[in-house]
């Protein structure tokens, strides 16, 4: 008989947002598996370190951060493998994700490898989204108000087209990208309405006008909100 993976979502950083389910299935695991970039300590290990004992194993992979997907999908092939061999023993093995296991979640690249030939459990988490709106006290929408979730990375073209067709949007993986947005949003006269948020719900977070941040300091932990409205609530 097969063990079980668990998906489990650790949300954004403050440990006292793990659902109880997710500290349940990080407590009966005999495995913690978890993602971390290479020489850089594993933030979703971090959020839950309080709930790990000595008695259970640790599987930790390193997952590049490159334009090309080639090696962080080799590192996925090779972490899944490392999994089946410990649920093909019969043991419990959780893995962790930063925010949502299935929201921009590190955890559906095992879930794609391993959900058709194992038993999966996904634990949904606490995401960004949600932590970066009660960090601003901003809510996201309201009514029949359209969100939009919009990647940084995308052409100014693409973010224009998008931003204009919608109520509200979260746009995400800022990092180097920041300059960027901050010029396409007051360019659409939506610099007023939109508001930055760095590192959400841990100790150091910061909530800025756009035009108070150094777009040379911007973490990938990092969101800009803006509704058109300039509050959901109006």
């Amino acid at each position: 008989m097969t063990g079980t993976l668990f998906g489990v979502g650790v949300g954004p950083g403050d440990p006292e947002l793990i659902t109880l389910k997710g500290l349940r299935c990080i407590e009966a695991a005999d495995v913690i598996a978890y993602p971390q970039l290479e020489d850089t300590p594993s933030f979703a290990r971090s959020i839950v370190s309080d709930f790990i004992n000595d008695t259970q194993d640790e599987l930790p992979f390193t997952v590049p951060m490159l334009s090309d997907p080639g090696p962080a999908q080799l590192a996925y092939d090779n972490a899944a493998k490392a999994i089946a061999m410990h649920l093909d023993e019969g043991k419990v093995v959780t893995a962790l994700c930063e925010g949502d296991p299935f929201f921009y979640g590190s955890f559906q690249f095992l879930f794609s490898r391993l959900g058709e030939t194992h038993r999966v459990e996904i634990v949904p988490g606490v995401s960004s989204l949600m932590s970066c709106a009660a960090s601003m006290a901003m809510p996201l929408s309201a009514r029949n108000d359209i969100l939009t979730v919009l990647p940084a990375p995308l052409s100014d073209d693409d973010l224009r087209d998008r931003l204009s067709r919608t109520d509200a949007a979260a746009i995400i993986k800022l990092g180097r990208h920041f300059d960027r947005i901050h010029a396409l949003l007051r360019a659409l006269d939506m610099e007023e309405q939109a508001h930055y948020v760095e590192r959400s719900t841990l100790p150091n977070q910061r909530v800025l006008p756009l035009d108070r941040v150094d777009g040379a300091k911007v973490p990938y932990f990092s969101m800009i909100l803006v509704h058109k409205r300039g509050e959901a609530q109006r």
